[in-house]
């Protein structure tokens, strides 16, 4: 079939198999033109590995590490009539770069939170690798079947307290408006806690600690946001940053377990990824940054805010550089003073008539579409393709 992009929102519901393909091999292109690690962890396992961040870590520690890599996600394969995620395209491409480069790389697909994908996910560890070195902890999910009590909950982006009304942009149409949010109600905060905040990773340290497959001097690192304190009711000090806060005790629950230097909470930038796409408010913020950024010429994407994680504080070889609260910070350029006064101004002045003047609304659209395969160089998208594809044999 020949594939094109289908857009409602913040969803594309189609994805291109050669267009993902080509964005996998950019970043890895990227990484690989890089400087060595001084001391990378070679046997990692990325649980939320097809998108994002999550994926950026598993192609940085492949590609800058050399690093033996399991990947666990849930995605959708394509079929005869339809196509299949981005994530799960994304993961084949990795996987087939991966082999090709003789590395070793395995993919589990299906629900990250169930015991049983940590039981077979540990088996595959103890038959093949025999231990892990380093654990990331992305994944980004709107729900989630708790294994202990059986119970399914929903996360939701929320303010507390009382209602919130900002400045909006309508992604569809490029129209400026505002949007008020109604503040959370009942047990919505402890459902979102539930779904986005430390549990899961607390459980899968639990899990694998308890099979005996932890390497001595082990790290595992989760990832957070934080932002500027426009966003902070939606984010930060609403639902969802309650969330991160019980990420950053689950950190330190585990450093007391393990010892201190094993559990870290990275605090990245905002960028567009399937996840920020759906938060109200965000998109506008976000073609903004990207404007002042790319004009001062410190703007990065996901693929190279990882790689500066890695070189910077996970494998440099010395302890990570942390804030006042423990975490790594790796949106200390999209947060200094210079860029937010900027972002600031044109927050303050940004309307429907001059978001393209001031904003990289056509970045965003552009950056958007890459995620699922669309707008690559070198990528014929009239040509007929096959959404089947399957990961590389011993899946």
């Amino acid at each position: 079939m020949i594939i094109a992009p289908k857009t409602r929102g913040f969803i594309c519901t189609t994805a291109h198999p050669e267009g993902c393909a080509a964005n996998i091999q950019s970043q890895i292109d990227y990484v690989k033109s890089q400087p060595e690690f001084s001391d990378a962890p070679k046997k990692v396992i990325v649980i939320g590995a097809s998108t994002g961040y999550g994926l950026a870590s598993r192609i940085v520690s492949a590609f800058g590490g050399g690093a033996s890599t399991i990947g666990v996600f849930f995605e959708k394969p394509g079929t005869e009539r339809k196509t299949g995620s981005a994530g799960w395209y994304n993961s084949v491409a990795f996987e087939n770069a991966a082999r090709e480069a003789g590395l070793y790389a395995k993919s589990f697909n299906g629900d990250a939170f169930s015991d049983e994908m940590k039981d077979e996910v540990i088996a595959t560890i103890k038959e093949d690798l025999g231990e892990i070195d380093c654990i990331v902890y992305s994944l980004a999910s709107p729900r989630r079947t708790d294994p202990i009590d059986g119970e399914t909950y929903k996360s939701v982006l929320k303010p507390i307290g009382e209602s919130y009304s900002q400045k909006n942009l309508n992604t569809d149409t490029g129209e400026v408006n505002s949007v008020t949010i109604e503040p959370a109600e009942g047990d919505e905060i402890a459902h979102t806690v539930k779904v986005m905040g430390g549990e899961d990773w607390e459980l899968w340290l639990a899990a694998l600690k308890d099979a005996g497959v932890l390497a001595d001097g082990f790290t595992t690192v989760a990832y957070s946001y934080i932002g500027p304190e426009l966003t902070f009711p939606i984010y930060t000090n609403g639902t969802i940053g309650k969330a991160k806060e019980h990420l950053e005790e689950s950190a330190a629950r585990m450093n007391e377990e393990f010892g201190g230097g094993t559990a870290y909470v990275s605090v990245n930038k905002a960028l567009v990824t399937q996840a920020s796409s759906a938060i109200p408010v965000v998109p506008l913020y976000i073609s903004l940054l990207y404007k002042v950024m790319k004009e001062a010429g410190n703007h990065e994407g996901c693929i190279e805010q990882i790689q500066r994680l890695f070189s910077d504080h996970l494998a440099s070889g010395g302890s990570p550089e942390l804030d006042e609260q423990g975490r790594i910070r790796i949106d200390d350029w999209e947060m200094g003073e210079e860029v937010q006064a900027a972002v600031h101004e044109a927050w303050d002045n940004v309307t429907t008539e001059n978001l393209s003047e001031l904003s990289d609304f056509s970045g965003y659209k552009s950056e958007f579409l890459r995620l699922f395969g669309f707008g690559l160089e070198g990528v014929d998208y009239e040509a007929e393709t096959d959404p089947e594809r399957n990961l590389p044999s011993g899946n």
